[in-house]
């Protein structure tokens, strides 16, 4: 974000006439201050606002490879991404691709796989009306594997794992990633809000 607007952004977080933070749960305070935000709400309002994108020729140029030695911060720094992409596994690249090409892949995977064998993630700030298509959508599709963050996240360390494994953390590792035929990411930034 442009730094002459990022303190009159920041100023309109969590206020009557402004708009709830993307990082957070800030309460509605009967009484209320100039500033209802912490540090990391102040770096979602930043990210999710930023005019900044990164486009198609930047991926054309830059291999995968040469992605993983950019820190977190760096790819945040590139900005938002304007198009579709998929992987090219001959040249190690993203590359653009439209809208109906994409939809048209995902279709394709979703109609060769069990509707148990997929699970529909999403994002704790994900709108209601957001959730609810995207619920909706994987209700059509048959099932009903569709954690949010906060149960995928917290439920399971804090319940689950405990009482099926003895232990409250995870056992996956990222090569399981290795083994996946699907990975659907909607309505929330992986590399902002799930960045370790």
């Amino acid at each position: 974000m442009e730094t002459i607007k990022a303190p009159l952004t920041l100023l309109r977080t969590n206020q009557p006439n402004g708009f709830d933070c993307p990082g957070c749960a800030w309460p509605d305070k009967e009484h209320r201050s100039t500033f209802q935000f912490c540090e990391n709400g102040a770096k979602a309002v930043t990210w999710e606002a930023t005019s900044k994108r990164v486009r198609p020729d930047f991926f054309e140029s830059h291999t995968v490879t040469s992605l993983l030695e950019y820190s977190d911060y760096e790819l945040e720094n590139l900005g938002r991404l304007t198009h579709p992409l998929a992987y090219d596994k001959e040249t190690d690249t993203f590359r653009a691709i439209e809208w109906q090409d994409a939809f048209h892949r995902i279709g394709e995977i979703l109609r060769e796989l069990p509707p148990d064998a997929v699970e529909f993630y999403t994002s704790g700030r994900a709108s209601n009306e957001a959730a609810f298509l995207y619920q909706l959508f994987a209700r059509e599709y048959g099932t009903n594997n569709f954690p949010d963050c906060s149960n995928m996240c917290h439920e399971a360390t804090s319940v689950g794992l405990p009482r099926s494994i003895g232990i409250g953390k995870g056992t996956v590792s990222l090569d399981d990633f290795d083994e996946c035929e699907l990975i659907i990411a909607i309505g929330h930034n992986p590399g902002t809000n799930h960045p370790e």
